[in-house]
Order: C-alpha cells, then structure tokens, then sequence
C-alpha cells in the first residue's frame, strides 16, 4: 500500500492578509503546521473533510501542492517585480506560485500547449486572484518570443513521474523503454529553447518529478556542454533528505520517501553573461493560434470612470491597464508590452465584462477590493456558517442598495455578490 503523506498546500495571498486567511481555515476545524522552506508553505496536521472543499480553498486562499513542487520557484528565486516565463504551466502550481514571488508590480508568462490543460491553468489563476499572470497555448519548444528576452525561465517538462512511483504504482510501467527516449528528446528541445530564450547572466531551473538519470542529471550535462549554459549550485532546502548521484553536483534530488514528498530534481542554470542567444523563430513557423485560445494586446484601455464601479476600489496592480477583448475586460500587466510580441497570441486575466460602458467586475475579482470592508456597502459575516449557507444557495436580506455587494469574512475578502432588492445571492464561477 503507498504511504500516506500529510498534505501540503499555500497560502495566496498578500502577507497582511495571512492570518487572516488562516483564521477562516482554522474555522472550519482545519489545523497545520509551517513547511520551514517558505514562509506561506503549510502542512496539514487535522483535515476534517478534504481541503479542496474548505472555503479557503473555494475563494482561492489556499492552493493544495505537493511539497517537492514548491521548491522550483524558489529555487529560481526571481525578484519582486521581476518577469519570468513558465514554458509547461498547466496546472498552474509553479506558476501560481512564482506570481506570488515576483508580486502584484511582476509578471508571470504561463504557456500550456494542451487546449483541456489550458483552461485549468487559466482556472487556477483566476481562482487565485493573480491578475499579473497571464497565459498562452504554445508547442514550448516553439514559443513566439524573442531570442535572449527572459531574465528567469521555469521548465518543468513532461517526464516519466518516476518519482511519483510511491503515490501512483503503475507509472513506472507505463513509462519505459522507447517512450522514455521520446521524453528525453523532448526535454532536449524545451531547453534548447529555453536557452534561446534567456538573457545574458539570466537563470533557468529545471525540474522534473522523475528519478530518472537519463532526464535529469543527463540533460544538465548537455545542457551544458551544448547550449553554452553553466550549473549554478543550489542550496539544499530545509525539510527535505537529498539523494546524491555522479555528475549532479550543484543539483537536488529530493529522497521522496525520507521526505514525505514526490522524488524531484531540481537543477538552476545560467547563461554566461555577454553570450548571444539563437535567431528567434518565423512568424509563420510560431503556431501563432487565434481565437478563444488567446488574444492580442491591442485594444483602447478602459477609461477611470468605467473602472469606477463598486469592489474595485484598490485601483489596478501597478503600471497595468485594462482592455477590452470581445466582450470580456482583461488586464495588460505593464511588462507584457515589452516582453511579448505582437504576433504572440495572449491571454491576461480576467476583470469581468463591459456594461453600458462600465466595468461589471468577475465575481471573485477580490483583488481590486479596498483593504477594509465598508459596512454601508459590503455584506460582512462573522461567521463561516452564513458564508457556507450563501454558496449553498441561501439568499439573505442586507439592507444594502444597489446591485453588487463586496462579500467579506471578517476582515477578508471574498469577492462579489449579487443584490436583488437587498437580497443577497452568491453567483460565484
């Protein structure tokens, strides 16, 4: 039988928010432990029922991850206000959580090739209230970008899984022989492009949830020998039991089982500053795909007075703008202009849609929410009862005028809810 491991997750959201976000877990019976790695990683030691079913979870408070995966961002470490390109995001865990890192004034860039993996990705961001990450649907080893354009690039391609052997049994049969050589030379081409992609002096951490020799400590040698990248020594993370293997030194092996954890590699590499990077490929070799999948950056940016609408009294993340893509309102974070190039095809996060000229803003759009509630305004409940009994359909009387309401619990945002005659009804999607 595989073991069981106590399981591990995030707080998203901001730092003068968390105890408050642990408060509404710790309401529902929930209690947990910090991971000593990060300080918004946790480690559930009571689960009364699943924690994907806690309000938390459903407000996009928490994001449930398994430990060995929360190591790639901060082993790229990325800067506050810094852009980074995840090459293979779906579903979302990395990327997510290197939103997190380079914060609100950042930008995260998440590709997922796979149109059904596409839309979790996109789901999860928007769950989670990270309106600077934005997506797309590239072949990774194709990505429309420009050549040497990229400070930090994570890439956590497709492997064998062999490190989720204890949790999952059967993946070590489903992955040998031939499909194994199909990985390694795919991986091969996602760091070649990832080597393409990066700056002179920038960092790339790869990482895979395999034990596999032949996809990790083989493919850091090549990278090195033959996409002029070199190793950067990695420090080992606390709360973890490392293996070690010939030719991985500066690189991380997680010992799953000793860790209670997924096996998982870890290795950060670095293009020499000075050295040029490859030609970036043609327009018509990009994939370039319109349509539902994304759309371009172009477009007259919402005025003041159409963002003037209740629950999006915080104002926009830093330097970003709000446009118009067909009938839905996005945001433009301020580095996408000049990151992405205009035959990229994109897709920022959601802010709602255009009404009568003016925003009506995504029902969990609780990023752009003031930092205290307004009682003349905003539904408040103490107590995590009524919030539950809202999602479950129960409307209740307010006393509020208007439309839209911002729904809080205590001190923490929620989102928005609907007001019929001072009812309200939750209509979260």
């Amino acid at each position: 039988m595989a073991p069981k491991y106590s399981r591990s997750f995030r707080f998203v959201c901001a730092p003068e928010l968390l105890p408050q976000a642990e408060d509404l877990l710790r309401a529902q019976g929930y209690d947990f432990e910090p991971e000593p790695f990060s300080a918004c990683c946790r480690r559930l030691v009571a689960e009364p029922r699943p924690l994907g079913s806690s309000l938390a979870a459903f407000f996009g408070y928490v994001y449930i991850q398994d430990r060995s995966s929360m190591l790639p961002p901060l082993a790229l470490n990325p800067p506050q206000g810094g852009a980074v390109l995840d090459m293979c995001a779906s579903p979302g865990s990395k990327t997510g959580f290197l939103a997190q890192l380079v914060g609100s004034a950042g930008f995260v860039l998440g590709n997922e090739p796979s149109p059904s993996r596409l839309g979790t990705l996109r789901a999860n961001l928007h769950q989670m209230n990270l309106l600077h990450a934005a997506t797309c649907s590239y072949s990774g080893e194709s990505l429309p970008l420009r050549s040497g354009s990229w400070d930090f690039i994570q890439l956590d391609p497709p492997c064998s899984g062999w490190g989720t052997a204890l949790k999952n049994p059967r993946t070590l049969k489903l992955w040998q022989g031939g499909k194994i050589g199909t990985l390694v030379g795919l991986q091969r081409l996602l760091l070649r492009r990832a080597a393409d992609l990066l700056s002179g002096g920038g960092r790339l951490v790869y990482s895979t949830c395999t034990t596999n020799r032949a996809e990790n400590e083989e493919q850091v040698l090549y990278a090195e020998e033959h996409l002029g990248l070199e190793r950067v020594p990695l420090e080992p993370f606390s709360g973890f039991a490392w293996e070690e293997q010939a030719g991985g030194e500066g690189t991380l092996r997680v010992d799953g089982a000793r860790s209670q954890a997924q096996g998982f590699y870890l290795a950060c590499l670095r293009r020499k500053s000075g050295d040029s990077a490859g030609q970036p490929p043609e327009d018509a070799a990009c994939g370039v795909r319109p349509g539902e999948r994304g759309c371009r950056p172009a477009g007259e940016a919402l005025s003041a007075e159409a963002l003037a609408v209740p629950g999006c009294e915080a104002g926009l993340p830093e330097g970003g703008r709000a446009v118009l893509f067909g009938g839905q309102v996005r945001f433009v974070p301020r580095r996408a202009a000049d990151l992405l190039p205009p035959h990229c095809v994109w897709q920022g996060g959601l802010l709602g849609r255009l009404v009568d000229g003016r925003l009506e803003a995504a029902d969990r759009l609780r990023a752009l929410m003031s930092v205290q509630p307004d009682p003349a305004r905003d539904l408040v409940l103490e107590d995590v009862a009524e919030v539950t009994h809202l999602l479950n359909g129960q409307s209740r009387q307010t006393g509020l005028k208007g439309r839209v309401a911002g729904l809080w619990w205590r001190g923490l945002p929620l989102g928005r809810i609907a007001l019929r005659q001072g009812r309200a009804v939750a209509r979260f999607r």
